[in-house]
């Protein structure tokens, strides 16, 4: 069996994550499900990772220093995507007795603190963030987009570090 090429698979990545995106925003206004701080992070990983192998798709670089690049920007979305995953599924899976309190909304916290503690009472949670609303072959929202960011990420340096296909 022939591998498709880097861009090919380039492409087929950034669809998942559009799909992925399609997905969020169809939850959100056709099933009611409001996004949670956390969610909303989750969201801004995968469409870094998106630009990411549409970056890597349409300019398709060698190896030098584009493509180191465009690995950076793959890596930090990456990163970034499993740890609010991971700290959301995290939440998910506390007792109730140690769920903390629900907090305010997103944007109210980054129009009322500065960026630094609007951002640590993200991580920190809330109760609307433990609730699993949805959950599909026993895995919450929030565990698919951890298996997700962590399969495409893995996918797009296998796929972008093998310079010897096109």
């Amino acid at each position: 069996m022939k591998i498709p090429s880097r861009r090919a698979l380039n492409l087929a990545a950034f669809l998942v994550c559009a799909g992925m995106m399609a997905f969020a925003l169809f939850a959100e206004h056709q099933l009611g499900m409001d996004p949670c701080p956390l969610c909303i992070f989750q969201r801004i990983a995968v469409i870094g990772l998106g630009i990411a192998f549409l970056l890597l798709a349409v300019h398709n670089p060698g190896p030098g220093w584009a493509n180191r690049i465009y690995l950076g920007l793959l890596g930090l979305a990456g990163i970034g995507g499993t740890i609010v995953a991971g700290r959301h599924v995290w939440l998910q899976g506390l007792p109730p007795d140690e769920v903390p309190s629900c907090g305010p909304g997103l944007g109210y916290m980054l129009d009322n603190f500065p960026f630094a503690d609007a951002l640590k009472m993200v991580f920190t949670g809330s109760g609307e963030c433990a609730d699993v609303d949805w959950s599909f072959l026993g895995l919450s929202m929030p565990a698919w987009v951890l298996v997700c960011v962590v399969g495409l990420a893995a996918v797009g340096f296998w796929n972008n570090l093998h310079s010897s296909r096109t």
